[in-house]
């Protein structure tokens, strides 16, 4: 590839496809499909009680950050805004970041980029860029597949063999909890850590391994942790954080890097909390001390099937393991897959209700869906089975299958899956109850704990179970005994427990915010069935820009 004529002296212009997001319109959005991970596919049965934020574009901040170009990131832009952009400044590269599902909104503007600043070369990445054909699909310079950074710095006729600079992500923003925002001050919100991209596990579903490599692959940009460490301690003291949400698709399989990571953390009396992405048999790599020290207190965990072949379960006991974590305060999201090859209309519901059964604090519920790039679409390709004329925008895995099922009907995919995330909410209650429960029983745990570094973790995680939180599960307790009488008494066991550990505060803070979080609640649940949505604002953010 022959670098860009002017290198590193060229504008550039990074965005993410514009919205609106959550709603069905000619671009290819969809009202089922927000710009929201849980209320899209973890808590979107759960109503009012549903957690509801945004996540930033980390694709584009990471090559902003790590070229010297003068850069622009423009993240959740509307058609507005990017043509304003366009028109009011000139710039020489413009990059345009998707996932597959957007592909009619990077058809679209990459027409506005050809009639609005014809001399800017159009590059576009993500993982939109694995769909087959894609080059004859829209009007692009450059289609990037893989690693982005590296990609750029070529282009800009940098070295890409450079140490990665990690900027500082906010992990979620525009939190809301039953019908009111939550401000995000004193360190509350997590910032986003990319250790690594990829997964060496590949399970052949999944877009990100193949994206990256593929199985046995991943691309480290921390080798160390103590390279880890002291990018954690720089976003420590850019964010004022104290909690990281590491964007990795299998972090504790890196044993060797957590282990070191955890030396520093001992070293240097940290008391940090951390949000992962873990296969079972990577967790079982560990005992519980090791992960309490390390600070693990929120794992995202595949729970694909008790009769599935994938080797992150291969002998693992998930049930006991779930039980285990959440007993010393180990927050969870399990991930289930609805439509594996081996799911029949007689059997899949027992395997819903197995996967029920784990009581993860959190619950995705996937279909099975062979996605461009992935060994699934091919293998589903070869076998003539992928269905004709379904939609892109609609390849998601929370509509209806895209491809033909031995014994599951396309309509009747998307009855079981509305079917699971009802039954979880149903059996297990909103998810912000069982934070609480699992936050409460670690505190209980550790709250004594020789390790001070642990015992204030435990103390700072658990600080708002007595007053805020206790408020939401007093609301919720009411609102559910109309719908929910197994699990409002449960909420209110929980209340109960939680006015004994910390006295009677909490039942002051209950009667005076309870009321309130009743009265927004129902609120919510009648702009909900209105159709209200949320939509994250435009981000503009420059770098080395006076030298331009």
């Amino acid at each position: 590839m022959k670098p860009h004529e002017k290198r590193s002296a060229a504008r550039v212009l990074l965005t993410s496809v514009f919205g609106p997001y959550a709603r069905d319109d000619e671009f290819g959005s969809r009202a089922i499909n927000p710009m929201e991970l849980y209320h899209n596919q973890v808590t979107r049965a759960q109503g009012e009680f549903s957690l509801r934020m945004f996540h930033r574009s980390w694709g584009i901040k990471m090559i902003q950050e790590n070229i010297s170009a003068p850069c622009t990131v423009l993240d959740f832009p509307t058609r507005e805004v990017f043509e304003r952009e366009l028109t009011s400044q000139q710039y020489d590269i413009v990059g345009i970041s998707s996932i597959i599902v957007n592909v009619a909104k990077v058809r679209e503007m990459c027409r506005m980029v050809r009639r609005l600043s014809p001399g800017s070369t159009v590059v576009v990445g993500g993982h939109v860029s694995a769909i087959p054909g894609i080059e004859y699909m829209i009007d692009a310079d450059h289609i990037v597949k893989g690693d982005g950074i590296s990609w750029m710095r070529r282009y800009l006729g940098e070295d890409e063999n450079a140490p990665i600079r990690h900027p500082h992500i906010v992990s979620g923003f525009g939190v809301r909890i039953m019908g009111i925002p939550i401000p995000s001050n004193g360190g509350g919100t997590a910032a986003t850590i990319i250790p690594s991209v990829g997964c060496p596990m590949g399970c052949n579903f999944c877009t990100t391994s193949a994206f990256f490599g593929g199985k046995g692959k991943s691309l480290n940009f921390f080798e160390s942790g103590k390279e880890l460490f002291r990018v954690m301690c720089d976003t420590e003291a850019a964010l004022k954080v104290r909690s990281f949400f590491v964007m990795d698709e299998n972090f504790l399989l890196n044993r060797r890097r957590a282990m070191e990571l955890l030396e520093y953390l001992k070293r240097e009396n940290k008391s940090w909390s951390f949000y992962v992405f873990s296969s079972a048999n990577a967790i079982a790599k560990y005992d519980i001390r090791e992960l309490v020290e390390l600070g693990i207190s929120w794992v995202w965990m595949g729970l694909e099937s008790p009769h599935s072949t994938y080797s992150k379960l291969a002998g693992a006991d998930t049930i006991k393991l779930t039980r285990e974590l959440r007993s010393h305060g180990i927050k969870l999201l399990g991930s289930t897959i609805v439509g594996l090859e081996h799911h029949t209309p007689e059997n899949i519901r027992g395997e819903i209700e197995h996967a029920i059964a784990h009581q993860t604090d959190f619950h995705q519920f996937m279909l099975y869906t062979p996605v461009p790039g992935t060994p699934l679409y091919q293998e589903m390709e070869s076998q003539d089975r992928m269905l004709p004329d379904v939609d892109l925008a609609d390849i998601h895995g929370q509509f209806k299958f895209n491809f033909r099922h031995q014994a599951i009907s396309r309509d009747d995919s998307k009855k079981f899956l509305d079917w699971a995330f009802l039954r979880d909410f149903e059996l297990n209650g909103p998810s912000l109850f069982r934070i609480c429960r699992t936050t409460l029983a670690g505190w209980q745990r550790y709250k004594d704990y020789p390790d001070p570094r642990v015992r204030e973790r435990f103390r700072w995680e658990a600080r708002d179970i007595k007053t805020m939180y206790y408020a939401v599960l007093w609301a919720m307790e009411r609102r559910l005994k109309e719908t929910n009488v197994a699990v409002s008494e449960q909420i209110r066991s929980l209340r109960r427990e939680i006015e004994r550990e910390f006295g009677g505060m909490s039942r002051v803070v209950g009667a005076l915010l309870g009321p309130v979080l009743v009265w927004t609640s129902r609120r919510e649940q009648k702009r909900l069935e209105r159709g209200q949505v949320y939509e994250p604002a435009p981000v503009i953010e420059r770098s080395h820009w006076a030298s331009a």
